[in-house]
């Protein structure tokens, strides 16, 4: 299971922290206000790729945009200019920081720049050798089944994040099983977004939070 996850075109890992601090974490939902406001600005959108929102990802404003305009490159010109996918997964990279931040995952507050804690990575595909040009049209529609199982998994992981907020305000960890839920969610939710709305990949996203 491992090898498959590492194999797939879109991959998300986020160090597990050894402690947190229980005052930035009672106060996490007034710390973040700055950041988040930069990040509706830039994309409209601040659902990331963990929890909120898991059944599309980004969504709304230019991440729309960016996934409308991909579909008719690759369908009518099969071309994915390389400029278009990084400041796609620049803007992945960053949705990612300020969610995992949101949720407790990390202490560090969300760069702009740097990779800090969560580490997402996402491969460039060759339009023309990998992908096929008229899949974009129905991909969305493909991935149906993994909305309906991240729905279910996203309300159970905002439960796992509000009892990791009291955990960590009372022992100043967060219980390594529900990191590895929650981050595991994010992983999942990831491939499909990959799969089906930045369309770098044509394999289907496997049912695992591996």
């Amino acid at each position: 299971m491992v090898a498959q996850s590492e194999s797939y075109a879109a991959r998300l890992e986020i160090d597990y922290p050894e402690e947190l601090n229980r005052l930035t974490t009672l106060f996490r939902v007034i710390w973040i206000i700055p950041i988040l406001v930069i990040a509706a600005l830039v994309s409209d959108s601040i659902s990331g790729t963990i929890v909120i929102d898991t059944a599309t990802g980004s969504s709304g404003g230019i991440a729309v945009g960016l996934w409308l305009a991909t579909v008719l490159m690759i369908v009518f010109r099969q071309v994915y200019p390389r400029w278009w996918f990084d400041f796609a997964r620049e803007l992945t990279r960053f949705s990612s920081r300020v969610t995992a931040y949101f949720i407790l995952l990390t202490d560090k507050y969300p760069s702009t720049v740097d990779e800090q804690s969560v580490h997402l990575e996402i491969d460039y595909p060759d339009a023309k050798q990998d992908l096929n040009r008229w899949l974009p049209l129905v991909k969305w529609l493909l991935a149906i089944p993994h909305y309906i199982v991240l729905l279910v998994l996203g309300i159970l992981a905002v439960i796992a994040v509000m009892v990791a907020w009291f955990a960590i305000l009372f022992t100043g960890r967060y219980p390594k099983g529900l990191f590895d839920f929650v981050v595991g969610v994010g992983r999942w939710s990831l491939r499909v977004q990959a799969y089906a709305f930045l369309l770098v990949t044509d394999r289907y996203p496997p049912f695992s939070m591996n």
